[in-house]
C-alpha cells in the first residue's frame, strides 16, 4: 500500500521504517527539516537497537522518503498520524495541539474517492474522546466528505524494543468509526498489518473510545504494578525484608507473574508519567476522578523512590552532601535508550548537585541529550571516569555495561568503596566480597 507518516519523532519514524520492512511504499513527514534531512540519509536522531540498520535497508528500497511538504502525501492512501502528546505546561492534561495541526495540515490533502477511500490512522496517544472529535473534523474539512475515514490504531512500543514491537506486536487494537464506514477501515487496517496478522497476530476491532482507552489503561496498569512493589520496597527497608526476594515470590503467581516488579528507582520517560496524569486529567474533565484517585498515589510513590534515594546518598556519607564526590551511572530513563525525559537518574543527579554534592554522569548514549537540558552537571564519557575517586557511587540506570562491571577492577578508581544500587540490578555478594559497601532501595542493609 502507500502510506504517509505524519510525525518522524521516535514513534513515527520507527513506523516508516518498519512499514518499509513489510513491503508498503512509504512517505514520512515532519516540519523539522533537520530530522528529515538525517533520516533521509539513514540517520535515526535518537538511539533505538536495530533502527539504523532498518533505515538504510528500507531507503535502498526505493519505497521510503522523507518530506517537509505535506503537500507531497495527496497520492497516499492511508495517512498515518503519529506526532507527540506531551504534558500540558503547568498541568496534567495532554497538550494535542499537535495532533490537531497535523489532521488539520493533512486533511486538504486527502484524494479518497468511492473505490479507493482516504484513511487517517491515529497512533498518537490521546485522551478519551479525542477521535470522535478529530473524525468530525476531516468529515469537515476534507474536500472528498464521505472518501475520507478516521481510525484510532494505539501503539504499544518499547523504547530499546520498537522494531521488534512494530514488526512482531503482541496485538493489534482498531478503533473503527459507526456504520459501513467501520468495514472499510478494518480491511484496509488489515491490508497494511497482512504481515503479523499472518503470524497469528491477535486483533481487537472496536469503536473509537475502547481504542484509546486500551493504551492508557495499560500504561496505568504497568505503572500501578511498578509503584506497587516499590511501596513494597518502604515497607521491607523498615522491618529488613528483601523486596527482590519478595517479587520472586509474588511472581511465582501466574495471576501476578514477575515482569515490572523490579523494584527500584522508578518509572521515567516521556509515556508512563504524562500518560497516567492525563488520564487522571480527562476522567476529571468527565466526572469520572473518583474512579482514578488511586493513580495519584501511583504517581507521588514513584516519585518518592527519587527523594528516598537522594536521603540514602546522603545517609551514607555520614549525613551531608555537601563537597562529596558522587558518581552517577546512567542519564537515561532505561537502558537501550537515549531518552532523558522525566529520567529518576538525572532527577537524582540534579537533587544531590542542588544540596552541595559534586555530581559526575555517565551515559552510553544519552550525554549529548542530558549536556542539552542539564549544563550545570558534570559528565564524563565512561564509568570508570566518573567514577574516579569517588566517595560513593550510584546505580541508576540498568544498561548491561554497568550491570556487568568487574567490582574488583572497578574498585581500583573510586576513593571509597560504596555503590548505592537504584535498580537493584548487581549481585550484593559479590560486590561485597570485593570490600564494597553495598545498599539498595528495599533490601536490607549489611
Amino acid at each position: 500500500m502507500r502510506m504517509s507518516v505524519i510525525g518522524c519523532g521516535y514513534l513515527g519514524a520507527v513506523h516508516a521504517a518498519c512499514m518499509t520492512e513489510l513491503g508498503h511504499d512509504v512517505i514520512g513527514v515532519d516540519v523539522d527539516a533537520a530530522k528529515i534531512g538525517a533520516l533521509s540519509v539513514g540517520e535515526a536522531p535518537f538511539y533505538e537497537p536495530g533502527l539504523p540498520e532498518l533505515l538504510t535497508r528500507a531507503l535502498a528500497t526505493g519505497r521510503l522518503r522523507f518530506t517537509t511538504d505535506i503537500a507531497e502525501v495527496s497520492d497516499y492512501q492511508v495517512h498515518f498520524v503519529c506526532v507527540g502528546t506531551p504534558q500540558r505546561k503547568g498541568e496534567y492534561a495532554a497538550d494535542l495541539r499537535y495532533v490537531d495541526a497535523a489532521v488539520e495540515a493533512l486533511v486538504p490533502q486527502l484524494r479518497g474517492t468511492a473505490d479507493a477511500p482516504a484513511l487517517v490512522v491515529g497512533k498518537s496517544t490521546v485522551p478519551v474522546g479525542t477521535a470522535a472529535r478529530l473524525a468530525a473534523l476531516v468529515e469537515e474539512l476534507t474536500p472528498v466528505g464521505e472518501h475520507a475515514i478516521l481510525a484510532w490504531n494505539p501503539e504499544f512500543l518499547r523504547e530499546g524494543f520498537a522494531v521488534k514491537d512494530t514488526l512482531h506486536p503482541d496485538r493489534l487494537v482498531y478503533g473503527l468509526p459507526p456504520g459501513i464506514a467501520a468495514t472499510t477501515a478494518e480491511t484496509m487496517l488489515d491490508e497494511v498489518y497482512a504481515t503479523p496478522l499472518a503470524a497469528p497476530t491477535p486483533k481487537v476491532a472496536t469503536d473509537y473510545a475502547t481504542a484509546e482507552l486500551v493504551k492508557v489503561a495499560a500504561n496505568s496498569f504497568l505503572a500501578t504494578k511498578i509503584s506497587f512493589i516499590n511501596a513494597m520496597a518502604e515497607v521491607c527497608e523498615l522491618v529488613g525484608a528483601d523486596v527482590t526476594q519478595l517479587a520472586d515470590a509474588l511472581g511465582h503467581d501466574a495471576r501476578i507473574g514477575r515482569r515490572f516488579l523490579g523494584a527500584g528507582l522508578g518509572f521515567g520517560g516521556g509515556c508512563l508519567p504524562k500518560d497516567i496524569r492525563a488520564f487522571m486529567a480527562r476522567a476529571g474533565e468527565l466526572g469520572a476522578d473518583q474512579a482514578l484517585t488511586f493513580l495519584r498515589e501511583v504517581d507521588a510513590i514513584n516519585m518518592r523512590r527519587r527523594t528516598r534515594m537522594v536521603e540514602l546518598t546522603r545517609e551514607e556519607l555520614g549525613g551531608s552532601l555537601m563537597g562529596a564526590r558522587i558518581a552517577v551511572l546512567g542519564a537515561a530513563f532505561k537502558p537501550d535508550s537515549d531518552d532523558i525525559r522525566d529520567s529518576p537518574a538525572l532527577n537524582v543527579a540534579a537533587q544531590i548537585g542542588l544540596q552541595g554534592g559534586y555530581v559526575t554522569v555517565t551515559d552510553p548514549e544519552a550525554l549529548d541529550n542530558a549536556r542539552r537540558l542539564w549544563p550545570d552537571l558534570r559528565f564524563a564519557a565512561t564509568a570508570e571516569e566518573a567514577a574516579e575517586n569517588a566517595d560513593v557511587v550510584l546505580l541508576l540506570t540498568e544498561w548491561a555495561q554497568y550491570r556487568e562491571l568487574d567490582p574488583v577492577k572497578f574498585g581500583e578508581v573510586v576513593r571509597h568503596k560504596r555503590i548505592l544500587d537504584g535498580r537493584n540490578a548487581l549481585d550484593p555478594a559479590t560486590w561485597r566480597a570485593a570490600g564494597w559497601q553495598y545498599r539498595a532501595l528495599g533490601r536490607p542493609r549489611v
